[in-house]
């Protein structure tokens, strides 16, 4: 008899029943037999018997102490059953005998040690020890009318018990053992069956479960669920982040108390919802301004029954900071696009300022002191030139458009277009050196402008008569080493 006993929670809670409703029927026996054959006499029996049924009863609860000390070692639980069980059928034999053997209505307790043993071993186990109870049965049986065992109690029956009763009587219980065992190891096999079911479909479920949180909990949405009365029961962890309010702050709370502007996605009756997308503004805990984008839908069970709000909101505060950049942004590059246009208004009239005091220059005759008058109006145009040519230049700046550039060429140019200007004097001497072909890959007109403001401010730190040094070198700056 090697059948595996499963060894589970529910297995030895069973087992602890078992001991406990055991020890709870002797105890009853016990009471009921002393009752009856002590105060009353009611049962027609010697004062030895009653002493060897109180002696049995005394031995069972032994075993029941053993039983009980035994399933503290797991390594013993399957020798357990087997002892309980052996024991047991002893029992019920040994009250058979007592109460009359053939005539006896304790047979059925057989019934209830073959049912526990479906429970245990299952349906191997059940046949097994529905077999041993008909041996034991039928043998308790043989040995009385044989006159191999003394009769304890006599029925008082008036007729006499042949071979061919006791024969029948052996069979039918036999019989009815076996379909016992068969009939209970069906329902314990389809109870096994339906356990296991339901523990796959509770996996399952915790699973599907899990996975329906993970998803709540890893969206960058809050998500917050409500009652009809408007209490909040969950808020996931983006909630958390976007309002600043913990789920433990905020469970079963009335929303209008923590968020009252949430209020507003309701009408009056809280069962008529605005399913529209809306933006709102609340607070968050440190009572700075959020903006929310919102949406409330109603939570619905798998019946269609509405039991609840589901309330979705992002926050918009960063995109609404945006959207005031560009705003303002916008209107910069309008003020800057309308100065941009004023700036080259005032080109004309700087133009024509130039004209008439060249004009003015070429009078004869002209005073020394009109003469220096004349020359610091042309500086001051030229300053007020650089200044609008540098605000164009930021206003509207010259595409990055690149190509090879002599940059010989260009000094050549500036120099050339510096000599016709008038912060050109003919005490400043040019000292042009240069290592050969310099040539750079660049925007032109930028090249230009930097070699002339360099140049221009040179001439202008030279006081009186002055070398200008424009040295010209080429380095590869691939080559450069920090």
């Amino acid at each position: 008899m090697h059948q595996n006993v499963e060894q589970d929670e529910r297995t030895w809670q069973r087992l602890k029943i078992l001991i406990v409703s055991r020890v709870i029927i002797l105890s009853v026996f016990s009471l009921v037999t002393f009752f009856l054959g002590t105060i009353r006499s009611a049962i027609p029996v010697s004062q030895e018997i009653l002493h060897v049924i109180y002696a049995v009863m005394g031995i069972m609860y032994i075993f029941s102490i053993f039983y009980t000390l035994l399933l503290r070692k797991k390594k013993y639980f399957q020798i357990n059953i087997y002892f309980q069980l052996a024991a047991d059928i002893g029992l019920v034999s040994f009250l058979v005998y007592l109460t009359g053997s053939i005539g006896s209505n304790y047979s059925l307790l057989y019934t209830l040690v073959i049912i526990y043993s479906a429970i245990f071993l299952g349906r191997r186990g059940a046949l097994i020890f529905a077999s041993v109870c008909g041996i034991a049965y039928g043998l308790v049986l043989d040995l009385e009318y044989f006159n191999l065992i003394p009769t304890f109690y006599s029925t008082g029956r008036d007729y006499s018990v042949e071979v061919r009763d006791v024969f029948v009587r052996i069979i039918v219980h036999i019989l009815s053992f076996y379909i016992v065992a068969f009939l209970a190891s069906v329902v314990v096999e389809q109870e096994k069956k339906t356990r296991s079911l339901l523990v796959e479909r509770e996996s399952a479920f915790d699973q599907l479960d899990l996975l329906f949180r993970s998803i709540i909990e890893s969206v960058d949405t809050g998500i917050m669920t409500t009652t009809l009365q408007g209490r909040i029961k969950t808020f996931n962890r983006a909630a958390e982040t976007i309002t600043g309010f913990q789920l433990k702050s905020v469970e079963n709370r009335q929303i209008e108390d923590i968020f009252p502007m949430f209020a507003s996605l309701f009408v009056k009756d809280k069962n008529t919802m605005i399913k529209n997308r809306q933006e709102i503004i609340i607070k968050d805990r440190s009572g700075m301004p959020i903006y929310l984008g919102c949406a409330i839908s109603p939570l619905k069970d798998r019946n269609g029954l509405q039991i609840g709000h589901i309330l979705i909101f992002q926050d918009m505060t960063e995109i609404k900071h945006m959207e005031e950049n560009l705003e303002k942004s916008k209107r910069l590059a309008l003020i800057g696009e309308m100065a941009a246009g004023l700036a080259h208004e005032m080109r004309n009239p700087l133009a024509s300022i130039t004209g008439s005091i060249q004009l003015l220059g070429q009078t004869e005759n002209m005073e020394e002191t009109d003469r220096r008058l004349m020359q610091i109006i042309l500086r001051g145009k030229d300053r007020l030139e650089n200044f609008v040519r540098d605000f164009l230049l930021l206003a509207r700046p010259v595409p990055d458009v690149r190509e090879p550039v002599n940059i010989d060429e260009v000094i050549e140019e500036v120099v050339e277009n510096l000599k016709m200007s008038n912060e050109w004097t003919e005490s400043i001497k040019i000292v042009k050196t240069s290592s050969g072909q310099n040539k750079a890959f660049a925007n032109k007109e930028q090249i230009r402008q930097i070699i002339q403001n360099l140049v221009i401010n040179a001439v202008q730190a030279v006081e009186g008569t002055g070398n200008l040094l424009l040295e010209i070198n080429a380095i590869n700056l691939e080559d450069k080493k920090d």
